[in-house]
């Protein structure tokens, strides 16, 4: 910079002695000039040339501020070209890495095209390379609860489950992510040999539930007729046949529901939908409450909205009420209240709320009452008839009407178990009946 300026100083100093010497002054300012704008423009045209390609033809160094901008452009291209090799090398080993996993990962852009895929997707997905890249992945895979799934919010994840489209035999656990600037990502796992147990667990259960449920029947039978008989022995042999009885009711009562739990969960298809009267079943199951809490006395409440139904089955609504209420009866003490109440949230939503004044359930164990065997008592719970699958019950069947369950409680204070529906759950009844209370 500092020669340029000395260069420029000199020349334009020179000009003006001849222009003066000479009696020419404009006219040698004029042709100095002239000559130092074509020699800037000789060398940015040097340096164009340059630019375009910098390893075939020599660096047009010079004095004064071109060495200078040819010095920072080869630095500038150096760090580009440094910081290009760490990207190919971290390119490479994400590549790589992905490819010796075994689950499919492909990268969608913007319009969910795809623009990288790894091996495993090949075998998964049956996606090819490069004639598959480009290619939008819902034309690929065109399966409806797919296409739910990518029409998400793009900044939401999601998963669905579903069979390998080139394999049906392969079951498929698919995951969508959102990745980079409006990308998104995704994982697509093998849970085959997961859902093969599970499915082997369902029928085992299923099958060794419908075995037991012909051998106690008749077992109970046989004690009823024992119990009934006159001077059938001594009073230890009785109270033996009404323990036997009692454990056989037990044992049926489990069977039955080990199959409820089972047709739910081994239901693939949504159940036949119709409208249910729910103010007039919730009526019938508070009358068998009644009768079921006996010498114990519980006061039982019904609060309904008579103009208020469901869209649903009514076998599993009816299975998944009755068991809330019939918990509340076991686990509250005599003379407690349960309330039921039926109504429509504020937010427009059907709501059935079982409250009651029992012995109420730790913070700690909310999060897992509706596993299936949880119980937080053992003893306490079989002692008073319960089987630990009745709440799994209440889970599966709401999650069958798109509904989910909250549950409050606080020992020694009761709790409150709520079944709330979604909006398009509501149904108008076909015939209006009185309030039951």
């Amino acid at each position: 910079m500092r020669a340029d300026l000395w260069h420029l100083g000199g020349g334009l100093l020179l000009a003006l002695l001849l222009g003066l010497i000479l009696g020419q002054l404009f006219f040698w300012l004029f042709l100095f000039t002239l000559g130092y704008v074509l020699w800037q423009q000789r060398q940015l045209y040097h340096l164009y040339r340059w630019l375009q390609k910098p390893k075939k033809r020599p660096s047009p160094v010079e004095v004064g501020i071109m060495e200078e901008i040819v010095r920072e452009i080869d630095f500038m291209r150096q760090r580009h070209r440094s910081r290009k090799d760490k990207i190919s090398q971290y390119l490479k080993r994400f590549q790589k890495a992905t490819t010796a996993l075994p689950d499919a990962t492909v990268v969608l852009n913007q319009y969910d095209e795809i623009e990288w895929a790894n091996e495993a997707s090949r075998r998964l997905l049956g996606l090819k390379s490069p004639w598959d890249m480009g290619q939008r992945i819902s034309n690929l895979i065109r399966y409806p609860d797919f296409v739910e799934l990518m029409a998400l919010d793009r900044k939401v994840s999601g998963t669905v489950e579903l069979p390998s489209p080139i394999n049906s035999a392969l079951h498929l656990n698919i995951r969508i992510l959102p990745y980079g600037e409006g990308q998104r990502l995704l994982v697509v796992q093998d849970v085959t040999r997961l859902h093969q147990l599970e499915r082997m667990r369902r029928d085992f259960i299923a099958s060794v539930s419908h075995e037991l449920r012909t051998p106690l029947t008749v077992l109970r039978g046989y004690l009823e007729i024992l119990e009934k008989g006159k001077n059938v022995g001594s009073e230890s042999w009785n109270r033996s046949f009404k323990t036997m009885g009692e454990q056989v009711g037990r044992m049926q009562h489990l069977v039955e529901d080990l199959l409820m739990l089972s047709r739910l969960e081994s239901r693939d298809k949504k159940p036949a939908e119709t409208p249910v009267a729910v103010p007039k079943m919730l009526a019938e199951i508070c009358q068998e409450a009644r009768i079921l809490s006996g010498d114990r006395q519980h006061q039982i409440h019904l609060e309904a909205d008579a103009a208020l139904w469901l869209r649903g089955n009514e076998q599993e609504l009816h299975s998944a009420f009755s068991n809330l209420v019939v918990n509340a009866i076991r686990y509250t003490p005599a003379q407690g209240n349960i309330t039921l109440h039926w109504f429509k949230q504020q937010a427009g939503r059907p709501c059935l709320e079982v409250r009651d004044t029992g012995e109420g359930i730790a913070a700690e164990h909310l999060p897992r009452v509706t596993e299936r065997f949880y119980r937080i008592d053992k003893g306490r719970s079989r002692k008073r008839g319960g089987t630990g699958l009745g709440l799994a019950i209440v889970k599966h069947v709401l999650s069958h009407h798109e509904a989910h369950l909250e549950i409050e409680s606080e020992l020694g204070k009761g709790s409150v178990f709520r079944c709330l529906f979604s909006i398009g759950r509501g149904q108008q009844p076909k015939v209006h009946f009185s309030k039951t209370g």
